[in-house]
C-alpha cells in the first residue's frame, strides 16, 4: 500500500500560543515524538484521524481514563485474544487537547494466514455460544456496577474509632482511603475490558456477512445489508420508552393537562400528590428511574455529560414532549414494525436471487450470526457508557469533596484537570500529611496549576483540529475503521480537497447514505448536550456525533447530519431505528452548516445539500 503525505505532519502542529507545556496533562506516551527516530517513522507512516465521534471536546486529564481503557481493550480483543486476521489494533495519541487514532494493520500474507485459523476456532466459539456467554456478560458486569455503588470516600478522621484498636484491625483510614480510589479506578478498567470482550465479534460478524453478500449480490449498497440486520428491542432504547409509557400513562389517568402545564418538575410532584391518580403517576415515574436514568445527557464520556438522574428537568421534559404529540394524535411509537416488515421482505428477496443451496446456507448462518450480535452493538452502551460511568462520576466527585475540605481544590469540579495518576499522588499527599500532621504541598501546588490548565483547555476549544494528519494510504480497507468512523478513501480525498475550510463557500456536502429517506428544514448546529433543548419540531440536527440519549427528540426532528461516522456507528443505527433519514461522516457538517439555514438531507444518496 502506498502512501504520501496528504495530510499536515502530525510532528509539525504548532502549539496554541498560551499553552505551551500542555503535554504535562497527559502520559507522556500520548504526544507524538520526535525524540525516537523509531517511533517518529511509525507516526509518520500512519493515517492518523481525529476521533471526534467520541471526543468533540477537548479531553480533561482526568476524563482520558476511558480513552486509555479502549486503546487496550479493543487492540488486545484483535491481537491477542481472537487474533483477528488483519488487525491488531489502534494507536491513540493527543495534539492540542483532541484525540488522534491510527489503525494498524497486517498486510503480510504470511502472519494473515495463521491469524484467520486461529480467528476462526475462537470467534467461533463466542458465535456458537453468544447468547449464553452474553447473560453471563450481563451478571459480570451489572456485578461491577453494584460494587461502584457502594464504594463510599468518608472525611479522615481526627482521632481513629477506638475499634480501630480494640479489633486488631491493623489499618487505618488513610491507607482505606487510598485503597478504595485504585480499586474504582480498577473497576473502570476492567468494565471496559468487559465492553471489548463482544464488541469487536459484533462488528466482524457484520463485516464477514457484508464481505459474503457484495461478492455474491455486486452492487448492493450497506444500507440494504443495514436494513436487514436492523428492527431489534435494544436495551438501550429502553429509557426512552418509559419516557413514552409515563406520557401514554398521564393521558389514561388524565393527569395530561395538569402535568403539560407544570414548568418544572417540583411543581407537578407538589400538584400530582393532591391525588390518588396523580400518586399512581408518581410512583411510575419513580419506578422507572433506576437505572433508567443513568442515561448520559451526552455519550457518557465526559463527566460533564450528566445523567438525567442530575439533569430530571432533561427527561421531564421530554414527557411533556410526548404527551403534546398524544393530545394531538400524533404516534410517539418507533416505527418498529415497518422496519421489520422491510427487514424480511429484504431477506426473502435476496434469498431468492441465490441460486446454489451452499450459498444459501452460508448466507442464512452468517445473517443469522449478525442478527444475533448485532443488538450488542448498542445495548453495552447502557451498561457502560451510561450506567456504569454516571456511577462512576458520582464517586470521583465524592471524592473531591475530601480534597476541597483540605484545601487541594478549590471546587469540586477542579478534579477533572489532574489525570488518574495525578490524582493518586495528590492522594498519598493528603493521606501522609494527614498521618504525620505536616502540612501537604497540595494545597500550594495544585489551585495555581489547575487554574491554568483551566486557560489551557479553553484555548483548545478555539483550536480546529485538523480531519487527519499524516500519511494517505492509496486505499483504505480496515473495516472497523470503515464501518464504525466512516473512514473511507473517498472520505480522505473530500477531506483533502476541502483542506481545513471553516466552509461558508460550500453548497453541498457527501457522506455515508446512513438510513433512507430525504428531508428538507431548518438546520440546528448542536455542539454539546446543552444546545438539544434548543431543537424545535421539524429542525434537521446536525452534530459531531450523536447520543443514543438524545432520542427523545428524534420524534420531533427531520433528520440527521453528523460529521464523522460510518453505517455502523451510533448515529447511523438510531436514525435507521427511528425512520429519520440521515447522513453520517459528512465531515464538515458543524463547520460548513449554519443554525437557520435551510438545508436538505438525503439518506438515500448520502449528500446535503445547503438551499440558503
Amino acid at each position: 500500500m502506498s502512501k504520501n503525505q496528504g495530510f499536515p505532519n502530525p510532528h509539525e502542529i504548532p502549539t496554541i500560543p498560551g499553552t505551551e507545556g500542555w503535554e504535562r496533562m497527559y502520559p507522556y506516551y500520548y504526544t507524538f515524538t520526535t525524540a525516537d527516530k523509531e517511533m517518529e517513522t511509525h507516526e509518520n507512516n500512519l493515517l492518523w484521524f481525529y476521533d471526534g465521534l467520541h471526543y468533540p471536546q477537548p479531553m480533561y486529564p482526568f476524563d482520558l481514563i476511558w480513552d486509555e481503557a479502549w486503546y487496550v481493550a479493543l487492540s488486545q480483543n484483535n491481537s491477542r485474544i481472537f487474533s483477528i486476521p488483519a488487525s491488531m489494533g489502534i494507536d491513540h495519541r493527543i495534539i492540542n487537547g483532541y484525540i488522534y487514532i491510527a489503525p494498524v494493520s497486517i498486510e503480510d500474507p504470511a502472519i494473515i494466514g495463521p491469524r484467520v485459523e486461529e480467528f476462526m476456532k475462537r470467534a467461533g466459539y463466542y458465535y456458537e455460544n453468544w447468547d449464553e456467554l452474553y447473560e453471563k456478560w450481563k451478571v459480570k458486569v451489572t456485578d461491577i456496577i453494584k460494587t461502584v455503588e457502594g464504594i463510599e470516600f468518608d472525611q479522615l478522621p481526627e482521632l481513629e474509632k477506638e475499634s480501630v484498636v480494640t479489633e486488631g484491625k491493623g489499618m487505618s483510614s488513610g491507607f482505606e482511603l487510598v485503597r478504595r480510589y485504585n480499586e474504582l479506578i480498577n473497576y473502570g478498567l476492567e468494565a471496559w475490558q468487559y465492553h471489548f470482550e463482544f464488541l469487536n465479534l459484533a462488528y466482524a460478524s457484520y463485516v464477514i456477512l457484508a464481505d459474503f453478500c457484495k461478492k455474491l449480490f455486486p452492487g448492493m449498497e450497506d444500507r440494504t445489508l443495514a436494513k436487514m440486520v436492523g428492527g431489534v428491542d435494544v436495551i438501550l432504547f429502553k429509557p426512552d420508552e418509559n419516557l413514552r409509557n409515563l406520557a401514554k400513562l398521564a393521558m389514561e389517568l388524565g393527569l395530561n393537562e395538569k402535568i403539560r402545564q407544570c414548568e418544572k418538575l417540583d411543581d407537578a410532584l407538589s400538584a400530582l400528590s393532591e391525588s390518588d391518580t396523580g400518586k399512581e403517576w408518581l410512583k411510575a415515574f419513580e419506578d422507572a428511574k433506576y437505572p433508567w436514568f443513568y442515561m448520559s445527557t451526552g455519550t457518557g464520556w465526559y463527566h460533564d455529560h450528566w445523567t438525567w438522574f442530575d439533569r430530571i428537568e432533561i427527561p421531564f421534559g421530554a414527557i411533556k414532549n410526548y404527551i403534546e404529540m398524544l393530545e394531538k394524535g400524533e404516534s410517539v411509537e418507533r416505527p418498529i414494525e415497518q422496519i421489520i416488515e422491510t427487514k424480511e421482505r429484504l431477506v426473502e428477496e435476496y434469498t431468492n436471487l441465490i441460486t446454489t443451496e451452499e450459498d444459501r446456507a452460508t448466507f442464512q448462518k452468517l445473517l443469522g450470526v449478525s442478527q444475533t450480535c448485532f443488538p450488542y452493538l448498542e445495548d453495552h452502551n447502557f451498561y457502560i457508557e451510561h450506567w456504569f460511568h454516571g456511577v462512576f462520576w458520582e464517586k470521583i466527585r465524592a471524592l473531591s469533596k475530601i480534597f476541597v475540605s483540605h484545601n487541594f481544590f478549590d471546587d469540586v469540579e477542579d478534579i477533572w484537570y489532574l489525570n488518574r495518576y495525578e490524582l493518586e499522588q495528590a492522594l498519598y499527599d493528603l493521606v501522609t500529611s494527614w498521618a504525620t500532621g505536616v502540612k501537604p504541598r497540595g494545597p500550594s501546588y495544585w489551585p495555581q496549576e489547575i487554574e491554568w490548565r483551566k486557560g489551557v483547555i479553553e484555548k483548545f476549544r478555539e483550536f480546529s483540529p485538523p480531519p487527519a494528519l499524516g500519511a494517505t494510504p492509496e486505499t483504505i480497507t480496515e473495516p472497523f475503521t470503515i464501518m464504525l468512523w466512516g473512514i473511507t478513501t473517498d472520505s480522505m480525498n473530500q477531506w483533502l480537497e476541502a483542506g481545513t475550510t471553516d466552509s461558508g463557500d460550500v453548497s453541498e456536502l457527501k457522506g455515508y447514505a446512513a438510513s433512507p429517506g430525504v428531508a428538507e428544514g431548518k438546520a440546528r448546529v448542536v455542539r454539546s448536550p446543552d444546545d438539544i433543548v434548543l431543537l424545535q419540531e421539524g429542525e434537521i440536527l446536525v452534530a459531531s456525533t450523536t447520543s443514543p440519549s438524545w432520542t427523545p427528540v428524534f420524534n420531533r426532528i427531520g433528520a440527521a447530519i453528523t460529521d464523522v461516522g460510518g453505517i455502523m456507528s451510533h448515529a447511523a443505527i438510531v436514525c435507521r431505528e427511528y425512520g429519520l433519514p440521515a447522513v453520517v461522516g459528512t465531515g464538515f457538517g458543524t463547520k460548513a452548516i449554519k443554525t437557520g439555514q435551510i438545508i436538505k438531507v438525503d439518506g438515500d444518496k448520502g449528500t446535503v445539500t445547503i438551499i440558503k
